[in-house]
């Protein structure tokens, strides 16, 4: 967690969605600095990344608020749970359900089993 904190990201909180970059990467804003942010928990196979970042910005509209589960950092990005601020509804969850998704085979500690 130290790590975190020398890059300037913040531990935990709360987050303004600027874009999503991809299926599983999203570009974020606390008001301060942008970020990206990686969905620490899955991976969106090549062939499901069109209809997974369709899906992902659907539920995220610019500006959509989100809180961040920070789990670690991977080649200067935080990697992170996602939920919107109005949802108890994790992001890769959905993802999952609706097909799009599968659990990382290397997920970071504090991935769901």
């Amino acid at each position: 967690m130290a790590s975190l904190l020398t890059v300037g990201v913040p531990i935990a909180g709360a987050a303004d969605v600027l874009q999503v970059r991809n299926g599983t990467l999203l570009q974020v804003g606390d008001g301060n600095r942008n970020y990206e942010v990686e969905m620490a928990c899955i991976h969106v196979q090549p062939e499901e990344q069109e209809a997974a970042q369709a899906w992902l910005r659907q539920q995220l509209p610019r500006r959509t608020a989100v809180n961040l589960r920070p789990l670690g950092q991977e080649q200067g990005r935080l990697q992170a749970r996602v939920r919107r601020i109005d949802s108890s509804d994790y992001l890769e969850t959905g993802l999952m359900a609706a097909g799009l998704a599968e659990p990382a085979s290397s997920a970071p500690a504090g991935c769901p089993v």
